[in-house]
Formats: structure tokens, sequence, C-alpha cells
């Protein structure tokens, strides 16, 4: 027995025929023929029959006969319904009953007639029981005007009805009838109980629908109802009406015109095999074996199933072909017997084992394949899949994970699990398959392309990681400004100090200069020291000039540079982070950095014209003439003057200041000399001035460095902003869910590594032997854990500005008082002091840290146990995107019972509404609470020397007897679970 199991087909619980008692619109002319050719030509086909009369079942026997001798021949399974009026009133008319009789017993019509024969009717003084001669004798009672015996049958039937009391302890009284009988009643207005007339029929009401297995109603809002999923929950169902029920619906036919043709299409479809029995099921689980509707519910796609498994050349292979189920496969039997063996070798058939399971040890592992690998030789699988497609791979993997395949099913083997989830190694591999899952919780649509978490992950943040990343280069020069400014100010006392010596020096010189002057030149000398003035005046010109010529030169060194190195390097940069732009080289081309202007030209005039300017200034020396004419008239204007003819005025001036020579010499030396000193103590004038601007220029710099530092926390904020975002599709799913699934969870959090960052200044940068607040180990980290590490944490960005503004107002100097250098070590000073401010703006203490939580336990701290329970939920419960098949061994590993009743089974119910399931287990829980669609039984015979042991498969679904006794007897706890399943019910599953 190799059967798929439970598969949805069309039932037809409600249909009349030729010769039904009441309503009979078939026609008279041997009308049998046309009604047999209808149904054999109905589309979609009818596989089940309940051919429905009331109280009778002679129509049931006719189509019995018809069928035997060829006719309808897709029809599988016929039986009766007895169709009963109780004497309960409806809208129009009075409520009707059906019993729905299980043909399984070959006597089923004698002790359906004995049952039958209870039911009694009191009318004329007389008892009237339910057959065939006591309804005719009731109508003939009815109507004395009546002879014809089937005019007073149908005269009877009308008048015929049932104690819905009596109805009910008949059936209770006998055995044969609770296990042969399903009860329906109409749940419609006209003859079902929804019709019932007054609100004292209420309890009356509730009766007949506890009693009752199923409701006849193609109505989705009573499915909806009898499901639990309206007005009323299924535990109150179960309290009110002996639990769930299944809706189903007839076409009721009466006449040719109608046969299988229900208003709107509404056909019932069952899932199970064509037997009465699945129709038990159906009672049992109405929600995933019942519906009415055009067509059955959709499962997986057509072409993500395996519809069958052939192996291929191997003689121990007993049952080398088998037919899979599309939803959800179970496979059972004992140790050694061949379960592991059919799941491997589906997965091999679709590329699922990975290359680690295919090396593994033939001693170790638990995969079949790779203990058999001795002696498999050239055995081959060959899946068909739904859509059509054919796929055959080696089942020594000599061909597995070529270049060209991808795993068409998703396989949780136990090793694969034990890797995934091992504790003697990082879980990186989970953590990928949540990740995973994560990506495919988003529209692909939101996804920008990315392929993975990782690059899904950086499209999205890349933007404030390069902006954190700009800010911090920022930081980094403006505290290197900073450093110059501070220690420009630390220099104003000792250049205010060193221009006052120098202005002093200068006065001594003039005044020494005021001694050489020989009297009677006193007009010369103060004509030369005018001179000098301007001399310097002009040098000062000079030197100006000179040091922009000597900037344009740098600059157009620069522009050289930038346009060989910078621009193109910085150009490479953009397209990397930018790389899906989809822009062409060309188009790139014009990202380029180039310069506004044509400053090559620029330069080029800019250095002409310091030249000219330098060139104007120095002027040409004149020619030598009388020393005692004067080369520059007594009132000419100095200031337009070139050096050159100051500079020859003023050596004439001084040979004749003394006629001897020495004097001359020495008032020509330290008139130069003055004039060096002049030039040091302008420069000097100029630190100065520079030095105590430094104090309001710091000023700005450390409020554009704080702005800057609050910039850097809001790309941190704004980057956690979109982390919390990428989890939360599946942070909604999950905040509904319960049980372990809800203990799941995802934390984006700034990680703050203070210990690090304290350590690192105690240890590099700070002299703690001073005495102070940083006196010792510690002392800094322990402060900054109080006052910055909160916000740090969790502060917005202004706050953390704030804090640290609050940080260095209070400690700042403190701070600087232990460092390990003297200001007056200016060179040391000042590389300490541009550490240090590097130090303290710095933010690579800080990250953002996203954990994957298990009841609030870091999901890689976990036992390999739980790792694996929350990988199988995962894959359960929030895999939506994936609906290749699952094929999964032994999913109750490592779940206590309850956990499997409450969490597993539920998920896997979902699951196979979605996607093909096959799993390996021994749980009876997952079998049979699952309702399983199809139970693969595998067995093994005695151990061949050398090679592997003969394996067979048989299968089917629970509504087979057959399968429920293997299951029974291999699985523990079989016989209490479908106990436990039909405990609710007046529903009997033989063994």
């Amino acid at each position: 027995m190799i059967g798929k199991g439970s598969e949805w087909h069309r039932w037809e619980p409600h249909i009349h025929a030729p010769g039904t008692v009441l309503n009979n619109q078939f026609g008279s002319n041997n009308p049998w023929e046309e009604y047999l050719t209808t149904i054999e030509k109905l589309t979609p086909s009818i596989k089940v029959l309940a051919v429905t009369d009331y109280y009778l079942t002679d129509t049931y026997e006719e189509v019995l006969k018809y069928r035997n001798t060829g006719r309808i021949p897709d029809v599988q399974l016929i039986f009766p319904n007895i169709e009963l009026r109780l004497d309960v009133a409806a809208k129009t008319g009075f409520v009707n009953i059906h019993l729905l009789v299980s043909p399984e017993d070959a006597d089923h019509l004698t002790q359906l007639q004995r049952i039958l024969g209870r039911l009694q009717f009191h009318a004329y003084d007389d008892r009237f029981d339910c057959t065939k001669n006591d309804l005719i004798a009731l109508g003939k009672r009815s109507d004395p005007n009546i002879t014809d015996d089937f005019a007073a049958l149908k005269q009877g039937a009308t008048q015929f009805k049932v104690n819905f009391d009596q109805l009910r302890k008949v059936i209770q009284e006998s055995e044969w009838a609770k296990n042969n009988i399903l009860v329906a009643v109409a749940g419609g207005s006209g003859d079902g109980t929804s019709g019932l007339r007054q609100a004292s029929d209420t309890t009356v009401r509730q009766e007949i629908e506890k009693f009752s297995h199923i409701i006849f109603s193609s109505s989705p809002s009573q499915r909806e109802f009898w499901l639990g999923q309206k007005s009323v929950t299924v535990d109150e169902l179960k309290d009110r009406y002996h639990g769930c029920k299944p809706c189903l619906h007839g076409s009721d036919s009466h006449d040719l015109k109608s046969i299988g043709q229900p208003t709107d299409s509404r056909y019932s479809w069952v899932k199970g095999a064509l037997e009465f029995d699945s129709l038990r099921q159906a009672c049992i689980d109405p929600e995933n074996r019942a519906f009415v509707g055009s067509e059955p519910p959709k499962s997986a796609m057509p072409s993500q199933v395996i519809s069958r498994i052939k192996i291929n050349d191997a003689g121990w292979a007993n049952t080398p072909e088998i037919p899979l189920n599309p939803g959800l496969v179970a496979i059972i039997g004992a140790r050694g017997s061949g379960k592991t063996a059919l799941a491997d070798m589906a997965a091999a058939g679709c590329d699922a084992i990975s290359n680690q399971a295919w090396q593994s040890s033939e001693y170790t592992s638990p995969s079949f394949l790779a203990r058999a690998r001795q002696v498999i030789g050239n055995e081959s699988v060959t899946l068909n899949w739904g859509g059509g497609v054919e796929t055959t791979r080696m089942l020594n993997g000599s061909d597995a994970n070529n270049h060209f395949s991808f795993p068409r099913a998703r396989y949780l083997s136990q090793q694969f699990v034990e890797e995934l989830c091992s504790s003697n190694g990082v879980s990186d591999g989970l953590i990928e398959e949540i990740e995973r899952v994560i990506l495919e919780a988003h529209p692909v649509d939101e996804r920008d392309g990315a392929i993975s978490f990782s690059e899904f992950r950086d499209l999205k943040t890349s933007r404030f990681q390069q902006a954190r990343k700009r800010e911090n280069e920022s930081i980094s020069d403006i505290s290197e400004r900073i450093s110059i400014e501070l220690e420009k100010e630390a220099l104003v006392d000792s250049l205010a100090a060193q221009v006052d010596q120098k202005k002093s020096l200068i006065n001594n010189y003039n005044s020494d200069l005021k001694k050489l002057v020989v009297k009677g030149t006193e007009t010369q000398a103060k004509r030369h020291a005018e001179l000098g003035v301007t001399a310097q005046d002009i040098r000062s010109k000079i030197q100006a000039f000179n040091n922009q010529k000597r900037t344009f030169i740098a600059m157009q060194d620069e522009v050289i540079s930038t346009r060989a190195t910078k621009a193109p390097e910085l150009l490479r940069q953009a397209q990397e982070r930018h790389r899906l732009s989809g822009l062409s080289q060309q188009q790139w081309e014009e990202f380029l950095l180039t310069y506004k202007g044509d400053v090559d030209s620029s330069l080029t005039g800019y250095i002409t014209w310091a030249d000219q300017q330098i060139s104007q200034l120095n002027g040409k020396a004149p020619e030598r003439t009388d020393p005692n004419s004067p080369l520059i008239a007594e009132n000419a204007d100095l200031s337009q003057l070139s050096l050159s003819i100051i500079v020859a005025e003023m050596t004439r001036l001084e040979a004749l200041l003394s006629a001897d020579k020495l004097i001359r010499d020495q008032y020509t030396a330290l008139s130069n000399r003055i004039n060096q000193e002049n030039i040091a103590l302008k420069a000097l004038e100029d630190k100065l001035s520079d030095a105590r601007g430094a104090s309001g220029r710091k000023k700005l710099l450390q409020t554009e460095r704080d702005e800057t530092y609050s910039r850097i926390f809001e790309a941190i904020i704004s980057e956690q902003s979109v982390l919390s975002q990428l989890y939360q599709p599946l942070m909604g799913r999950l905040s509904k869910s319960s049980g372990t699934l809800g203990k799941l969870s995802f934390s984006v959090q700034r990680v703050v590594d203070v210990e690090s960052w304290g350590d690192f200044a105690e240890k590099n940068l700070l002299d703690l032997r001073k005495a102070g607040t940083f006196n010792g180990r510690g002392s800094l980290t322990a402060l900054a854990k109080e006052s910055l590490m909160p916000m740090w944490e969790n502060g917005t960005s202004d706050e953390i500005k704030s804090a640290m503004s609050t940080f260095i107002s209070k400690h700042m100097g403190e701070l600087l008082e232990h460092a390990p250098y003297s200001k007056l070590q200016q060179v040391e000073y000042k590389a300490w002091l541009k550490s240090f401010a590097h130090w303290l703006f710095s933010t690579d203490h800080i990250s953002i840290r996203y954990e994957i939580l298990y009841d609030n336990v870091d999901i890689r701290k976990l036992s390999p146990g739980t790792r694996g329970i929350v990988l199988l939920l995962l894959y359960l419960a929030l895999d939506d995107a994936d609906d290749r098949p699952l094929i999964i061994d032994q999913p109750e590993e490592n779940l206590d019972p309850k956990s499997v009743n409450d969490e597993l089974v539920p998920l896997f119910i979902e699951a196979k509404s979605k996607r093909q399931v096959i799993m390996v287990t021994h749980n009876a829980n997952l079998v049979i609470n699952t309702d399983a669609d199809q139970i693969i039984i595998a067995e093994a015979g005695p151990h061949q020397t050398g090679g592997l042991p003969p394996i067979s498969y048989k299968a089917g679904g629970l509504e087979n007897s057959s399968i429920r006794t293997s299951v029974c007897e291999i699985l523990e706890g079989g016989e209490k679970a479908f106990r436990e399943r039909a405990r609710r019910l007046r529903v009997r599953l033989q063994r």
C-alpha cells in the first residue's frame, strides 16, 4: 500500500436520485440514463456520492446496482444519506436532519434498517415505525382515498415526524450507530436550525446542533461561526456544541437540471482518501478537512512540490517509487528502519545537503547517505516535481553542489541543526539564518536589490556611517587647529616679553647710534634715520610679496597634484560608495572635482604680478654721482621711492657722517643691526597679535567642534533608528505570538565601552601620579561613567553635546594639569595636546549593536538545544518568503511533550497550508494532532553483510485504518493521542 494520503476531493453529500420519495421531479420515463450520464460528465468530477432519500435506502441501492455495471466510474465511494423530518417546526416547514451512514460494514443496510425501525410516530391511536411498510400504512390512514402503495408511501413520508429526543436515544443506545452514522443538520433558515421560530426554541436548536456532527450550509459566515472564528470562540463551541463542526453543501437535486449543480458553484471538498473515514476526520479537524467553494483551498505551489521519489538501481529499495503529498508528510518507523534515509534521499535530489554533510565521517554522522557511503554504488534518486520538472542526483554525492545547482528545498537535518546550533563555536550560521528571514520579511520592492541582510543593512546605514566618518575627520582637523590656538594662547606672555625686550634693544641701539653722530652732521643723521624707516617699510612689503609668490607657486603644485592624484581618487571613492547609482563611466566623469575658473592662468598671472611688485619696490640702483649731491630731493615723497635709491642715498649719507672711516663703518653696521631688529620686532608683534586673537578663534572652533560632535551622534542615532526599522516587520509578527516565539525579540542599542575610553587616556595621555581629581587608576573612568555614559548610551545628540560641554567646563583645567609635559616643553606639549583633543572627542568607543534575544538573553549565549528550538520555530512560523519544501529530521528533539503540542503542532498546521513539509518523527502528537496528510511508514529487513538492509515503505492518510494501526504500534502514545483528539465527538476511529 503506497498512497499519497489525504488529498482534496469533491464530495456530493446531499443529492437525490430518480424515484426519491418526495418532490421527485426527475420524470417518469426512465430518467436513470440521463441522471448517470450527467454525473459522469460533471466538472469538477464527483468522487464521493451520498445518495439521499427520505426515511429509505431504495434509491441508494439502485445507484449501487448501476455502479456495479460500470457506470459513474469516477465515483469511488457511495453511501446512503437518510433524510428525516424532526417534529420541530422551522420557518417553512420542519427541521431536516440527515443520517450519513458508513458503507464499510457489508451488512450496513440491514443494520441501518434496524436503527430506523426503532424510530416511531404515534397517530390515529396507533404506532408507526420508520419502515417502508409502516410509512405506506401511515399514508393510507391519513388519506383513505389512496390505494397505490407508492402514493401512500409519499403521503406517509409527509406525515411521519421524528422526535428528536427519541432519535438521540436510539443513536446513543446503539454501538453500531455510534460507529457508523454521522449526523448532519441543515443550517439554513428554511428547513434548518436557523429557521426555528421563537426565542423559546433556542435550547432546542442548541441541542440539535450539539447532537449533530456536520452542518449542511454553504454560508461563509456559518463556516466561520462553526470554526470559532466569529462571535464565539473554539472553547465556547466545545462547551455549548461539543466542538467545531464542518460545513458541507450539496446540490439537493430533485430534478435532472440541478444534478451536482449547487448555487454559485458551492461544491463540497473533503480532504482525505476516498473512504468514509475521511468524513470522520473532517469532523475532528473541520477547518483543514472540509471546505465549500468552487475550488479546494490552495496549498503549496505545484512547482515547489515533490510529487514523487524514485530510487534508481538500488537493490535494497523494496519500494523504489513513493508518491508524496503536497502537504505535511510524516515519515515514521522503528529505529534504523530507513526514515532518515528517505529524508536524505529527498534532500539529495533537491541539492539541499551541504558539502560539510557530504564530507562528514561515516562513523559519527547522523546522515544515512554519509554512513552508507562505502556501500552505495551508482544508485541515484529522481524527483518528480508538481510543475513537471524532473531532477536526478547520485546518492554518493558525486554530482552534488556543482556550480549550476541550488538548494530546491530547506533541509533541517540533525547534522545541520547540530552544526548551526553547536556550543563549541560561534553561532554565526544561526544568526545569518535569522537575518535572512528578517530580510525576506521586507517586500522585494523595499530591498533595493540587496540579496543578503548584511548588504541590505549596509545600504540602509552607509549614509550615516559615511557621515560619522566625515564628522570624525572634521573633529580631528578642528581639534588640531584648537591645539594650535591653545599653543598660541599659551605664548602670549612670552611673546609680549620678547616684544618688550626687542623694543628695549632697539632703543639702546638707537642711543648708541646717536653717539656716533659727529657734531655738524646732525641733519644728515636725521635724514639717514628717516630713510631707514622708509627702507624698513619697503622691505616689509617686499617680504609680503615674496610670501605671496611662494604661496602661489605652492598652489600651482597643489593644483597639479589634485588633478593628477587627489580628484581621481576622490571620484573612485565616490563610485565605490555609490556603486548602485547605475551611472556610466562617462556620467561619472561629470563628478570629477575640478576648479571653477582658469586657475592655471590666474596663478601664473599672480606670480607675474608679485614679481612686478617686488621689482618695482626694489627698483634700479642709481649711477654713482657726486657724494655731496643728494640723490633724493628734500621734499620728495619717500613712500613713492624704490628701495635701491633709498639704500644708495643712505650709503651716501653714511659717508658724510664722519671723516673717520672706523666711525663710518660702525654707524653703517649699527644701522643695519637696527634695521634687522626692527624686522624681527615686526615679526614678533605680528605673532603677538595673532596669539592674542587665539582665544577668540579657539572659542569659535570649540563651538564648531561641539556642533560637529553633536552631528556625529545624530548620525549614530539615525543609524540606530534605521536598524530598528529593519527588524520592524518581524517584530510586528513576534509581538502577536506566544510561547517560544513570543520570547524572541530584537534589540538595537548604543554600546559604550567607557573603560577603553578611560583606560586609553590614563595609560597614554595623563600623568596619574600628580595630585588632583584624576590621581590614580580608574578615577577618570568612574567620572565618565557617572557624567557621560548615560547620555552616550541613551541621550539625544543635543543632550550628549551638553553633557560633554559640562564635562569639559568642569574638568578641562584639571585634565590639562595632568599632562605628562610642561608647557615649556613646547614640542612635546604641542604633540600631547593634539593627541589629547583627538581622544577627548573621539567616538571609537561607541558602537551600535543589534542582538537577537530569546527571553532577553543573547541567542549566542543559549544552550544548543534552545538554539535548535528557535531555529525550528523560525523556519515554521516566520519564513514566509521560502516556499520550497521543508524537510526536517526529528523536529521534536529538545522539546518537552507540552511544547510539542502547544507550539510545534499549530505551526506545522499553518506551515503545511503554504509549503510542502516532510518530517521524520517519533512523536505521535506531531503526526496525529497536526493531522498529517500522508504517513510514510519505513521498515527495514535484516542487515546485509557488506550492504544495506532491504527497506520498504507504505503510505496513506490518517483516515486509513491500517495506517492508524501502524501509527499506534510504532509511535509511543499513538493510541492515547487518537483518543484525546476524538474524545469530544461521538466519532469512533476504528483500528
